[in-house]
């Protein structure tokens, strides 16, 4: 029989489950989006309540297809936006706090103050991160010193930290696990990337009680069963990845050298480096790849912080636009920018520039900037952070011919072929664009049999379009120097 598997794709902006069939086909999905929450300037939280309700719901309508049409369920695999960071009681699993999201920036001056500390190294070091608020030490950190009783509980052992795997993972089972897997450790700056183990000295840094912290496994290993009681079904939980290698899993890049961008909330751009821990001069993040077998697969990564955000702010912020959809035909309806660049430093400036005061701004805008400048300057925006991230792995040794991409973002015709004439190189979308879902199938199945090796993985994996670079020189490098110039302007340092 077809073995299915369920893959639950808990992202920034929404909860989606995704029924695949043993050859890495979307059969059946099921997507919820849930509430923002903007309690001050820079701070970002989900109410991980809502996390857990639009989970389970999404589940239950796959499960209920399934069931309709004689589909047999062998594992489910997660995936989930990463460094987003939950305390929750260990006896009653209730959180004490809404889920601090990737996104926030609340922590800057903790950061600030543990660089002058000369602390920085050290966390480089072991993590291959930099001391930034993106990350979930730092978050972990201000909820055990901000929210009252909260470290008095944790440290008598009442408490336990997750990101949203472990969350999910920890309700999914009824309690049973309290488990993550080596990508997700990876990026919260307590994990050492070399020794493979949650580091004491980064503890006592942080001033986290490692009775918090959950088991690291494999991508794809034994996470637990769901129980029966909690979702209706008995079922394997065998594959997790932080969403930004679960892609690079799902668009098959298993050799050192291959590259991949994924263009969702934010865009991160993920380098496979192999057994090497390439350590960046350009501010960019040496991080696990993926980790099976107990052998670890390390990845270079630049991130930017505002990607589809930025269409939703579009949308949703100052309502030039109905859809997402709409921003390819307004983009192409223009010629050029007209001089018009937006820098979309809504919550700081990520990678190469890691600057978390930098703001939002808008240049060149006339009497005749309408609509489409606005839409076609937001979508160039990405297309030129893009280039920023691979600059720096130019300048790290680096050298790319070819970017695969995936992401809501990638079915804009116009957008990829913006993106291959910036980067002047080759952009091949695959048939399949949602591979951080498809990322966190494929370890699934890795794990129980569905697929038998990475080659498996390999020969699923299908181009659907190769988008080539057409723009002249002379005229890409313009564009991009009024790019420079208008992020030097938003920068704070």
């Amino acid at each position: 029989m077809n073995r299915h598997i369920i893959s639950i794709d808990q992202g920034t902006t929404s909860s989606r489950a995704i029924l695949f069939d043993s050859g890495g086909r979307s059969v059946f999905s099921s997507q919820l989006e849930f509430t923002q929450h903007f309690p001050r300037d820079g701070w970002v939280e989900h109410d991980p309540e809502e996390i857990w309700s639009t989970t389970i719901s999404v589940v239950q309508d796959v499960l209920k297809f399934a069931e309709e049409n004689t589909k047999e369920i062998a594992a489910i695999g997660i995936t989930n936006q990463r460094e987003t960071t939950v305390v929750w009681d260990k006896a009653t699993g209730n959180p004490v706090y809404n889920a601090i999201v990737w996104q926030d920036r609340r922590t800057a001056a903790y950061c600030e103050s543990l660089r002058k500390q000369g602390k920085e190294q050290l966390v480089v070091d072991k993590t291959g991160l930099l001391l930034d608020p993106y990350f979930s030490g730092t978050k972990l950190n201000w909820i055990l010193e901000n929210v009252e009783g909260v470290r008095s509980r944790a440290e008598q052992g009442e408490l336990v930290f997750g990101t949203i795997d472990s969350f999910l993972i920890w309700r999914l089972t009824g309690g049973i696990s309290h488990v993550t897997d080596a990508t997700n450790a990876s990026r919260t700056l307590m994990f050492n990337i070399h020794q493979q183990s949650w580091d004491d000295e980064l503890l006592e840094l942080f001033s986290i009680p490692a009775s918090m912290l959950p088991d690291v496994l494999d991508c794809a290993a034994d996470f637990g069963h769901s129980d029966k009681n909690v979702i209706g079904a008995e079922i394997p939980i065998a594959g997790v990845a932080g969403d930004q290698q679960a892609a690079l899993i799902g668009q098959a890049c298993f050799e050192p050298g291959m590259i991949k961008s994924t263009y969702g909330t934010g865009c991160f751009m993920v380098l496979n480096t192999g057994t090497w821990a390439l350590s960046s001069k350009n501010k960019l993040l040496t991080t696990v790849g993926y980790r099976l077998d107990g052998k670890t697969t390390y990845a270079l990564e630049g991130s930017i912080f505002v990607a589809g955000a930025a269409v939703q702010w579009l949308r949703d912020g100052i309502g030039i636009i109905d859809s997402a959809a709409t921003t390819e035909s307004l983009a192409s309806s223009l010629d050029s920018n007209n001089g018009v660049y937006i820098v979309p430093a809504f919550t700081g400036l990520g990678a190469p520039h890691w600057d978390p005061d930098a703001r939002g701004a808008i240049f060149g805008i006339t009497r005749d900037t309408g609509p489409a400048e606005f839409v076609r300057a937001t979508l160039e925006s990405i297309c030129y952070q893009t280039l920023d991230l691979l600059e720096a792995k130019r300048r790290d040794g680096v050298q790319a011919t070819k970017l695969r991409v995936d992401g809501g973002m990638v079915a804009n015709e116009w957008f990829c072929g913006f993106l291959a004439d910036v980067l002047n190189i080759t952009v091949e979308r695959p048939e399949f664009t949602e591979t951080t879902a498809l990322g966190a199938a494929f370890l699934a199945g890795l794990q129980v049999g569905v697929f038998d090796s990475l080659d498996d993985i390999k020969d699923v994996w299908k181009v659907d379009r190769s988008f080539e670079p057409t723009l002249a020189e002379a005229e890409r490098k313009r564009l991009v120097e009024g790019w420079h110039q208008c992020v030097k302007k938003v920068k704070t340092s």
